[in-house]
């Protein structure tokens, strides 16, 4: 089962238990590999080729044709002052005209915020910048996603909604948040008759994609737009049809997946539920708008343009885990024009673990109009990595979150000898194969001569001890004697629970596994004897980081609006802010009683911020 790795504020760096101390073997000797062996390949088939650009929807903007960049060209945003008494399609065509004359290339042009997106040289720039009519020129900066660490199109509602299912479906999120009290009061595995279940609001997921046809994700699907491709399928994949890291299915499932409906899950994990999970909200309609590629990065035009996507289809709710640590004027503007047509927005507050520094703010979490959301752990403890600071709304579940991943991407092992199963996690970026071989033991993989036999005919599983070198070292070293799998034993009984290990990159590995402490003398007792390291694909990770806080959030306010229609979108906020669980812990001193800079006004609460909706406080339907 893939544990997706916490990476910090802007998903760079890497936690302690990624690799082992420095090399001491830095430049093993030169020895010629031993030929490849055919393996039994276990990945799933069938992507297809890209689909061709398709053309801009209108939103409050007047998108134009996504341009590439010309040689030194600088990508930039460009905030013309508003004139009064000048059509204002008059006044469209007069500036398109104008930096068209100019040699810059259009991206988007958003009138209704006299902005464009545009592509300039070094000259052009200058030329805008003394322009009377430009009131400021920006960078199209980078924003991230917040987590840590193509099909065909499917049409809107493909698949029926479920009703029933699983009470094990009921991740530690949902039960945090209430979710399940508010649609499933009795606990049956059942949503309630006439219970609020986010029915009759639709979420725009601004995210790196989905994976529509994820079994979870299908019945809430809506349509989607993709504006890193240009396509109407927004698919978390890169040009070659490769999947990305998944973080927007992720999120999308924490939002609305399905009672009943599971894809693939790892059998081999008694703690998981063979039905898969439920979202907070399992009744939106859902909508996906890719800005972020498959290496989570984005900019800044992308997300306007999608948040005014969002916007053009009637979205209730816009829900962004992602961020920059720069305010930009022209997305603040963005943001509130939205909400001043009646949407609600969420977005991460960050992952950096500042709490009260100004200038470790998250964007478009800080602006007024959004509401940021932090993390919280099963405990209602304070994540390190969570930010917070004056502007901070809420918080929600953010570590160890189970929620959907893209189909088959999210690997677990199956490791056996004879008819014994042992409990192992697959490293990040191995293959999906399976090897049967005698097990020998390799030390700790430190040479290339670290093996106590080599056999190049048939290939042999390799165990290894934790420690020394790099896990990616190690597997290099003992492939180069003939090891066609790899077995890693930990050495540290605190990273037994969550063996998060990875080989730094992708390349062509073989099948690699780490075991728990507690299992290395049962594997040890295989040496010499059969075993099989199999990697195969689920369809569901594990993450943490204020990303996967910010859909339980958003979901919650999906119930919210849900359960009275006739609320506002500032009512909804206020709802939500009024009947959070005020946390405190005590290692962090700034949180106290009431509102605070570490958890806001406190945990999401469903069950209450519903009843309040419902309450005379507010008109009712």
């Amino acid at each position: 089962m893939r544990r997706l790795v916490l990476l910090g504020l802007l998903g760079l760096g890497a936690t302690a238990c990624n690799m082992d101390p420095v090399p001491i073997d830095p430049e093993p000797q030169e020895q010629p590999p031993c030929p490849e062996l055919v393996v039994q390949d276990l990945s799933r088939t069938g992507e297809r080729t890209p689909q061709a650009l398709g053309t801009a929807s209108p939103a409050l903007s007047t998108p134009l044709p996504t341009t590439a960049s010309s040689d030194g060209g600088e990508r930039v945003l460009v905030r013309f002052r508003k004139q009064s008494g000048v059509h204002s399609a008059a006044l469209s065509r007069s500036r398109e005209d104008k930096v068209r004359k100019l040699g810059a290339q259009l991206k988007y042009h958003w009138p209704a915020l006299d902005t464009l997106a545009l592509t300039v040289t070094p000259e052009e720039k200058a030329r805008l910048a003394k322009d009377p009519e430009v009131l400021s020129i920006s960078e199209d900066r980078k924003v991230h996603a917040l987590g840590l660490t193509p099909g065909s199109l499917v049409p809107a509602l493909l698949a029926a909604p479920a009703i029933s299912g699983s009470t094990t479906e009921y991740t530690w999120g949902v039960r945090a948040t209430q979710a399940n009290l508010v649609w499933d009061a009795n606990n049956d595995g059942v949503l309630d008759t006439g219970a609020p279940t986010g029915e009759g609001i639709t979420v725009c997921v601004i995210d790196s994609g989905i994976d529509p046809q994820h079994p979870e994700l299908k019945p809430a699907y809506a349509g989607g737009k993709d504006f890193v491709d240009g396509d109407d399928i927004p698919e978390d994949k890169d040009a070659t049809g490769a999947w990305g890291g998944g973080h927007g299915t992720h999120v999308a499932g924490t939002i609305a997946a399905q009672l009943g409906l599971a894809g693939q899950v790892n059998p081999n994990d008694s703690s998981l539920s063979p039905y898969g999970v439920v979202g907070v909200a399992p009744g939106v309609k859902l909508l996906a708008a890719r800005v972020l590629d498959e290496n989570g990065d984005g900019r800044t035009s992308d997300v306007i343009a999608a948040l005014n996507w969002c916007v053009t289809q009637k979205a209730n709710i816009a829900s962004l885990s992602l961020g920059s640590p720069s305010r930009d004027d022209a997305e603040e503007a963005a943001f509130q024009a939205a909400y001043d047509a009646g949407m609600l927005t969420f977005a991460a507050s960050g992952n950096s673990g500042d709490i009260a520094t100004p200038e470790s703010r998250i964007y478009p979490a800080a602006y007024p109009s959004v509401v940021a959301v932090g993390a919280t752990d099963a405990d209602n403890k304070h994540p390190k990595f969570s930010q917070g600071g004056p502007h901070l709304s809420l918080v929600a579940p953010g570590v160890n979150v189970y929620s959907s991943f893209p189909r088959g991407r999210s690997p677990y092992a199956d490791l056996r000898a004879g008819s014994s199963f042992f409990v192992s996690a697959a490293l990040d970026f191995v293959p999906y194969e399976e090897f049967e071989g005698q097990l020998v033991d390799c030390g700790l993989g430190d040479s290339m001569h670290s093996c106590s036999t080599s056999s190049c005919t048939d290939g042999f599983v390799a165990y290894v001890d934790r420690g020394t070198i790099k896990f990616g070292d190690k597997v290099r070293n003992v492939r180069a004697q003939g090891a066609r799998a790899v077995i890693i034993g930990n050495n540290d009984p605190e990273d037994d629970k969550a063996l998060g290990f990875t080989l730094g990159s992708a390349a062509t590995w073989p099948p690699v596994t780490a075991i728990p402490t507690t299992s290395v003398g049962d594997i040890k007792a295989q040496l010499g004897k059969p075993v099989k390291v199999g990697i195969h694909g689920s369809d569901y990770a594990y993450s943490s980081g204020t990303s996967m806080a910010t859909p339980h959030a958003s979901a919650v306010a999906a119930l919210v609006w849900s359960a009275n229609r006739k609320l506002t979108n500032a009512q909804v906020r206020e709802i939500l802010e009024t009947t959070a669980m005020d946390l405190q812990d005590g290692d962090f001193p700034d949180s106290g009683p009431g509102y605070d800079i570490v958890f806001g006004h406190g945990l999401v609460q469903a069950k209450a911020a519903v009843d309040k909706a419902r309450s005379s406080a507010y008109p009712q339907p």
